[in-house]
């Protein structure tokens, strides 16, 4: 996984100074003068030096940043349109967050908000997308966020976070195409829905794991509290259903840790990320059904995990005819457990 250099600037400023004061000696040397150096200005002359050039080179590394890396994130990652797929939290980390979901337009850079942000650059139409960290560095972690194919497949997944009258359109679309879906839950999801967790099971689809509480699960570093998340959803799961939830984990909002996908892994989960997604999780700011057809078949791939939202308006209106034009393009539909 990409790490980011620190700088220190107290070390940088003192070699900084040493190399000012030798030239200065090396010049005054020459000169044959004795003459004698203010100290307190020289140290002041050269931390305005050391200054500026950190303030030019944050400025190229953050530009240099935006030619590598893009942007997608599950309460999503979007400037180019910056979304959330998870969708609560602090302002600031929601807007990185939504740049990471859609990954904007065809040619657009998008810049995570944070190290812990899942994020996509897409970069031409119907190719995968760049996103911040590759299939080889997620493998290790049994992690995944595309199939590295050419084969035209598509693994379909949603997040439910609650139940506001969409998912029921949504299992019937499905059901209609016969296409398997994955449906990643939280703790009150379960709690309010028993019904529909369990149609999901008897029309053949698989439910994993969200977390109970759809935290930020990088702030989380300690095994104990990362398996509270996981296992309460495991708990009320079986309670519920009788049976055991799927091991895939999808961390909440996108955010995660290396730590995170270690814990997961110890804990028996594939983790999946996603390679399209679009902001579609505003319950009073639906997009339009143009606007969503734009994203969903201009993005569409080889290989892509699709994540969408059960709360979309949108989303339970246009299923059905969504999934008639990925089969008419010639897209088939796979199940996780397949990757």
């Amino acid at each position: 996984m990409p790490k980011i250099k620190k700088f220190d600037l107290k070390e940088y400023s003192k070699k900084y100074f040493q190399k000012y004061i030798q030239k200065q000696n090396q010049q005054c040397s020459e000169q044959n003068s004795s003459r004698k150096y203010d100290w307190k200005k020289v140290s002041a002359v050269a931390l305005i030096f050391a200054a500026a050039f950190l303030t030019g080179r944050f400025a190229g590394r953050v530009t240099e940043a935006k030619l590598q890396t893009g942007n997608a994130a599950g309460v999503a990652n979007e400037n180019s349109e910056i979304e959330n797929a998870a969708g609560t939290g602090n302002e600031n980390l929601q807007l990185g967050n939504m740049a990471a979901l859609d990954g904007g337009t065809p040619g657009d850079v998008i810049l995570a908000a944070t190290e812990g942000s899942w994020g996509l650059s897409f970069q031409q139409e119907g190719q995968p997308p760049v996103a911040n960290a590759t299939r080889e560095e997620l493998a290790p972690y049994d992690a995944w966020y595309s199939e590295d194919t050419q084969e035209k497949k598509i693994y379909l997944t949603f997040d439910c976070g609650y139940e506001n009258g969409n998912t029921p359109a949504i299992l019937e679309a499905l059901k209609k195409h016969q296409v398997p879906a994955t449906f990643f839950v939280v703790g009150n999801f379960v709690a309010d829905n028993p019904d529909l967790v369990k149609q999901m099971l008897a029309d053949g689809h698989t439910v994993g794991n969200h977390t109970f509480h759809h935290p930020d699960m990088s702030k989380i570093a300690d095994m104990e509290s990362f398996q509270k998340e996981i296992g309460d959803v495991e708990q009320l799961f079986k309670e519920t259903t009788g049976q055991e939830i799927s091991k895939y984990y999808r961390p909440p909002q996108g955010k995660y840790s290396e730590n995170n996908l270690k814990m997961a892994q110890q804990l028996g989960y594939k983790t999946f990320f996603w390679s399209l997604a679009y902001v579609d999780w505003y319950e009073n700011q639906q997009p339009t059904k143009e606007e969503a057809f734009n994203k969903l078949l201009k993005r569409i791939h080889p290989g892509a995990i699709v994540l969408l939202h059960n709360t979309s308006a949108t989303n339970g209106a246009i299923l059905d005819e969504l999934l008639t034009k990925w089969e008419e393009m010639g897209y088939q539909f796979g199940r996780l457990g397949d990757l």
